[in-house]
């Protein structure tokens, strides 16, 4: 079957129709599941195929709990009825029990313990010995007693990470501020904001807020306010859940054999070794230092002209002067910059270079059903075959009880012959003018997306889309951040309202801007991995002191007082201890990036290789594979290291 004869989903057209959509696609699904369960209870395959229809039927298994799963975390994001977002919620968690009870199922372990290999291809193998290395992770060889505790903690985890999301979606807190105080703003973003009858601006933590008032105001005061805000989000409710989930997660994984949570993380992942994971930290926070102390030396004595006295440069105060540094002495004004990136430029612009690049057409469906007027679908399409490769979704504007972050959502995972890949882009993005850091975001989340669709043709679920080691799925994303930094590629679609695209020499004073900073941003990365890892191993009683430790030890900011932005740190859940991938991803994009012309970043045999070695394969081959496949050798630091010192 090719992929054009596969239809993508047909959601609701009526809004009153969603919540009985959400629940009996849950149902279905699960009934599926346990259909194909029972069946391998009671009557197993047999005979020279019973390997591969064992495991043909556990994928199809798979395939049907994941469907539920991605569509109860989307709607539970993205969703505008809070009644919808309830019932998603109830349907991840519906997954999370069934998978939890399969895997600890003794009676299907054995199943597959005793599948004979003979005769299986890679693929098939591949995913034979990850399914037994699941089985075992998840404790299926330990007594009743352990594996009732097990059960317990996972129904609990699944309730607290969802707790916590919501926790943090919904906590947009306010700040309300005299016009006047205001002042440094751009203009849009002032026409945006009017003062209400009190006289008084409300101005969010939401992104579009957020971003520019720190960046641009020049009043101090009212920067700090907004960064603690900003910080406290989620502070105080969601202190509790981190700690019991904390302590879950480790209690979890030394049932199964692990001395704590990030070891037993770490192993299916590329680092290995939990251990390696403080190593890496710190390995990146020195390579960081030189680049950090001169730039914060540039900074400092910027800030002292304002603050003769200061000793550093605050964390409030850092966006609005790094942004005096790059407007004064490198000849890069944001507020200039802003004026090239209309929002609806740069989804054109957007989808125009990813096509050229990998060879994709989106052609817009704009009578496809969505949840919410912002909603934008297109179906993607192989622009030599004519084939259709998957619909995507963007919903890229904020709104109360959405996802306050940027992400890929999987709708559905694409399998070939079986189902088209969806996946739906989640972002915040300002309506009108964008900051440039917000249109290499974008990129980002796309890269995510294009990674999604192009894997999902694979012919097996476990496989299918960004299925590679966790600490590998950022790097394609990273690596498509570096066509929003091109002059040639920004020129296709940045313009101004004049019709003017970006010139050049401005494009090449951001990048060079961009590279103040970059020390003391990954310095920052490495306090969040930090963070991110200690939390687990060490699970502190007082969350807010070890935090601030680990502050001083590798961020450039100092603590803000009060503030604890632990509480609305997302990736504690998602990620777990795992934080640092963010990084371990970056020196493998930059490895990527060099194996591309520069002075011709859409040269069709080098973009071809990397989306057919890299983005098209999915999950069936380990990461360092893929990347060796693509540069024809092993992936090195040495790209990542020159990039950093600059």
């Amino acid at each position: 079957m090719t992929p054009e004869t596969l239809e993508p989903l047909t959601l609701p057209a009526d809004p009153d129709a969603w919540d009985e959509w959400v629940r009996t696609r849950a149902e279905t699904g699960l009934a599926r599941a346990a259909e194909i369960v029972t069946g391998l209870r009671e009557d197993p395959p047999t005979g020279d195929s019973a390997a591969i229809e064992v495991l043909r039927r556990w994928d199809e298994m798979s395939l049907q709990l994941g469907n539920v799963a991605s569509m109860g975390s989307l709607f539970g994001n993205v969703h505008p009825d809070e009644a919808v977002r309830t019932t998603a919620e109830k349907a991840e968690q519906d997954v999370s029990r069934v998978s939890t009870e399969l895997s600890l199922d003794r009676g299907l372990f054995e199943l597959f313990a005793g599948l004979s290999e003979e005769g299986l291809d890679d693929h098939a193998s591949r995913l034979l010995t990850k399914v037994r290395r699941d089985f075992t992770r998840a404790g299926v060889d330990r007594d009743d007693e352990t594996r009732a505790r097990i059960t317990a903690i996972q129904e609990r985890m699944t309730e607290i990470d969802q707790e916590f999301s919501k926790a943090v979606r919904d906590d947009v807190r306010t700040i309300r501020v005299a016009p006047e105080r205001l002042d440094g703003l751009p203009g849009d973003w002032l026409e945006a904001h009017p003062a209400d009858d009190d006289g008084l601006v409300t101005v969010t933590t939401d992104y579009p807020d957020a971003v520019p008032v720190r960046q641009f105001c020049h009043d101090a005061d009212v920067r700090r306010d907004m960064l603690d805000a900003f910080l406290n989000r989620g502070y105080p409710a969601t202190e509790p859940l981190l700690k019991e989930l904390f302590d879950l997660r480790h209690e979890l994984a030394t049932l199964v054999g692990f001395d704590d949570w990030a070891a037993y993380d770490a192993q299916v992942k590329m680092i290995g070794e939990g251990p390696a994971i403080p190593e890496f930290i710190d390995r990146i926070a020195a390579a960081a230092e030189e680049p950090m102390a001169r730039d914060l030396a540039t900074l400092l004595a910027r800030y002292r002209q304002d603050q003769p006295d200061a000793e550093r440069v605050t964390g409030a105060d850092a966006p609005y002067y790094e942004e005096l540094v790059r407007k004064e002495q490198m000849r890069v004004d944001s507020q200039q910059v802003r004026t090239y990136f209309a929002f609806d430029k740069v989804r054109t612009g957007l989808l125009a270079v990813t096509g050229k690049l990998f060879g994709l057409r989106y052609d817009e469906v704009p009578d496809a059903p969505v949840w919410h007027a912002d909603v934008t679908a297109y179906d993607v399409v192989d622009a030599d075959s004519g084939d259709g490769l998957g619909r995507i979704y963007l919903d890229l504007h904020p709104r109360d009880g959405k996802f306050k972050h940027a992400a890929q959502f999987t709708l559905t995972d694409g399998v070939a012959g079986a189902q088209l890949p969806e996946g739906v882009l989640v972002c915040n993005f300002s309506r009108g003018l964008m900051e440039h850091d917000h249109v290499v975001t974008l990129f980002h989340e796309f890269g995510h997306l294009v990674h999604h669709t192009l894997g999902g043709h694979v012919p097996w679920a476990r496989f299918a889309g960004v299925a590679t080691e966790w600490d590998f799925v950022e790097a394609p994303s990273q690596m498509l951040e570096e066509w929003a930094w091109d002059p040639s590629v920004l020129g296709s679609f940045a313009t101004d309202e004049s019709g003017a695209p970006i010139p050049a020499d401005l494009v090449e004073a951001m990048r060079a801007s961009d590279d103040f900073g970059k020390g003391a941003g990954a310095r920052t990365q490495m306090f969040y991995a930090s963070m991110s890892y200690w939390f687990h191993v060490e699970r502190p009683a007082d969350l807010t002191t070890r935090m601030i430790e680990l502050q001083e030890k590798y961020s450039a900011w100092p603590y803000l007082e009060g503030s604890h932005m632990y509480a609305s740190f997302g990736h504690l859940g998602g990620y777990s201890s795992a934080y640092y991938t963010y990084m371990w991803s970056l020196v493998i994009a930059k490895d990527l990036f060099s194996a591309f012309d520069t002075d011709d970043l859409f040269a069709p045999e080098v973009a071809r290789r990397y989306r057919d070695r890299v983005l098209a394969p999915g999950g069936t081959k380990d990461a360092a594979d893929l990347v060796a496949d693509f540069l024809g050798r092993p992936y090195t630091f040495d790209a990542y290291a020159a990039w950093l010192a600059g």
